[in-house]
């Protein structure tokens, strides 16, 4: 995720980092030599050009300009509610470590924190397509098969498990034990909502719809513009490429909010927020260090 200080009205004209250019640069690229030379053809041909109307283009453009705004509200809402579940996750596992206090037994407290943390951490991997067990190998106790399909949820298990001895044990009373159990259901919850957000992506049909119809825009736009404008057409279309393939680009992004792009959400920032909040409460000097931006990106 992009962490930056706002800049002046004048840097932001050419500040790169934390922007789409990059990522839509030669497609714009093109789109505006195609213009330059659909330009020089008009001024060879101009009778070629005298029937282009541009009525239809701004026609196409404001319904362009609606779809796609839908389409990036419905990516950005899958950000948000992925953060969302992540800032659960968080509040969980605090509420989890201050309902366990009550434990006498410091070992099975330690393996249960230890074990919560290395939920953090497969879920993140899980997430990322990466392996979970590998991820979490360090933190949980007991070990678990690496080939079971959800072993994060397994983790939530284990730690289930374990409470239920305590209160066996007479370690946690009937209020509490339900107070941990509620707290491990919602992060069951929490994690199933990253994987809903992870496992569905918006419809491929409309996806592709769009992606084609800015294509078919970007491209036929200067046919209507090589006339009236003449050679400011390649600076239009350039600005007009730049706005639809950024939105595209960025809504992409966002429908993925788990990779390592620039803009999805910083999972490893939560993670390791998580694992200093745990091993400050078992009493580990000294903690890892919060995870700053690197070059303005917090991953």
């Amino acid at each position: 995720m992009i962490i930056r200080p706002k800049v002046n009205q004048f840097a932001i004209l050419f500040t790169l980092k934390g922007s789409i250019a990059k990522r839509i640069a030669l497609r714009a690229l093109m789109v505006t030599l195609l213009a330059s030379a659909i330009v020089l053809v008009e001024m060879l041909h101009p009778s070629n050009f005298t029937k282009v109307n541009a009525t239809p283009f701004t026609l196409l453009g404001l319904s362009l300009s609606i779809f796609m705004s839908f389409r990036n509200n419905a990516c950005y809402d899958r950000w948000y509610e992925a953060r969302k579940a992540w800032g659960e996750i968080i509040v969980h596992v605090r509420s989890v470590i201050r309902e366990t206090h009550v434990i006498r037994e410091s070992s099975e407290r330690r393996a249960m924190l230890r074990n919560l943390c290395g939920f953090a951490h497969a879920l993140n991997a899980r997430l990322r397509r990466e392996n979970e067990a590998a991820a979490s190998a360090e933190w949980i106790t007991p070990r678990h098969d690496a080939q079971v399909p959800d072993y994060s949820s397994r983790i939530l298990q284990t730690i289930g498990q374990q409470c239920s001895q305590l209160h066996e044990a007479g370690e946690l009373n009937e209020w509490r034990y339900m107070l941990l159990a509620n707290h491990l259901t919602s992060l069951t919850q929490a994690q199933a909502v990253c994987d809903r957000i992870k496992n569905t992506p918006l419809p491929f049909p409309y996806t592709l719809l769009l992606h084609r119809t800015i294509y078919l825009f970007c491209i036929l736009l200067p046919f209507a513009m090589a006339e009236p404008l003449g050679w400011l057409t390649p600076l239009f279309t350039a600005i007009v490429s730049y706005t639809f393939f950024g939105l595209d680009a960025i809504a992409d992004e966002l429908e993925d909010p788990f990779g390592r792009d620039e803009n999805d959400l910083p999972t490893d920032s939560l993670v390791r927020s998580i694992e200093r909040d745990i091993l400050a409460e078992l009493g580990v000097e000294p903690l890892p260090p919060a995870l700053k931006p690197v070059d303005y990106i917090l991953s």
